[in-house]
């Protein structure tokens, strides 16, 4: 069988580097807040430039606190994309503000900046770009809008960890950048885990507080704020991958190379990466005509497959008693197209060209 993604391969590469790094934390006794938190947040920090990185429970929270930070309450609307998990405007409903959706770009699945500012009210306060299975958004024009129409910018980089636009890592753009842990994430650990960066050393501040029950200070409570802290045995195994996160986001890179080469049939229509963009390729997506079919035949020859998307936001029941009018047909049309490959760094080239095979024989 062809996984998805086989964490016990790269378990098993690591496997001492992991183990010794939880035996550590185990002798220590500091589980909470501990110093592989305070080293990761330093880390990671200094890895995208910038001053502050605060670890959160995960990457929903990530959002959540980032959004608090920025202002972000009651009335308030932000633009995002319908074409995403459903933490991204699932934090904006519930903070009481009203998730707006624009339509996506059919090459990238990520937002369309040309759609924004049609979308934009009095009540505008913020952009959630997604930089969706790995591909950075265009960040100029997100930016450029932002500035013009003094908006905040949240970037949700779940996917991205690493993906760079012009150079430069995304999550660095806008006010806060917003990242997963989840074990099959680029950087991933064994359970749940997020972190938010932040350009302005202010938001930093409030998003550290945020994730402890709004306290700087011992039972000082500043705030009303969350238990939402990065376990430190999650950032322990964290700190050993990300020593290798620029090998895995290279050997994701390889193999999305070696998928696109292989395909060879007019059937599908493989990812692109942008000039300017540096894909990580969290997901491989592909998009075809009859999914089902070949979701099926992959399955008889024993390769998993999945669909992120089937559903955008926009269709979704929580969200339907919002605006009715919305439309957002290229999310549509690839809500019923897309398939991802399997994708993981330690991927074979032998398997890769089993998947290719079955796919290029689809009828």
């Amino acid at each position: 069988m062809i996984q998805m993604v086989d964490l016990k391969r790269q378990y098993h590469i690591l496997k001492e580097e992991i183990d010794a790094a939880v035996q550590e934390v185990l002798e220590g006794t500091h589980f909470i807040l501990g110093p592989n938190v305070s080293q990761l947040e330093k880390e990671i920090a200094s890895y995208h430039g910038v001053d502050d990185a605060v670890g959160v429970g995960n990457g929903t929270d990530a959002l959540l606190l980032a959004l608090r930070a920025c202002g972000i309450g009651e009335g308030d609307e932000v633009i995002t994309t319908p074409f995403t998990f459903i933490a991204t405007a699932e934090v904006i409903a519930l903070l009481k503000a009203v998730p707006v959706f624009i339509d996506i770009d059919h090459a990238t699945y990520n937002m369309d900046p040309a759609a924004i500012e049609e979308k934009i009210s009095p009540r505008t306060k913020a952009i959630i770009p997604v930089h969706l299975f790995g591909h950075p958004v265009d960040m100029d024009a997100v930016m450029d809008i932002a500035a013009r129409k003094d908006l905040k910018v949240i970037e949700d980089c779940a996917q991205a960890f690493g993906a760079e636009y012009k150079g430069k890592k995304v999550g660095t753009f806008g006010d806060c950048g917003c990242f997963s842990f989840f074990p099959s994430k680029n950087l991933a650990c064994y359970g749940d885990g997020g972190m938010v960066i932040a350009r302005d050393g202010n938001a930093g501040e409030m998003v550290r507080m945020l994730r402890n029950h709004g306290s700087r200070v011992k039972y000082y409570h500043a705030v009303l704020g969350y238990n939402s802290r990065l376990d430190e045995l999650q950032a322990a195994v964290l700190r050993v991958k990300f020593r290798h996160i620029d090998e895995f986001n290279a050997a994701r890179r390889k193999n999305a190379a070696l998928y696109s080469a292989g395909l060879t049939g007019n059937s599908v229509v493989p990812p692109v990466e942008l000039p300017g963009c540096t894909h990580v390729y969290h997901q491989y997506t592909i998009r075809t005509g009859d999914r089902d079919t070949l979701m099926d035949q992959l399955k008889q020859a024993g390769i998993a497959s999945a669909v992120y998307y089937p559903l955008p936001l926009h269709r979704q029941e929580v969200f339907l008693a919002g605006d009715v009018s919305v439309s957002c047909p290229v999310s549509d049309e690839c809500a019923s197209k897309v398939l991802s490959l399997p994708m993981f760094p330690e991927l074979t080239e032998e398997e890769i060209g089993r998947v290719c095979e079955v796919i290029n024989n689809a009828p």
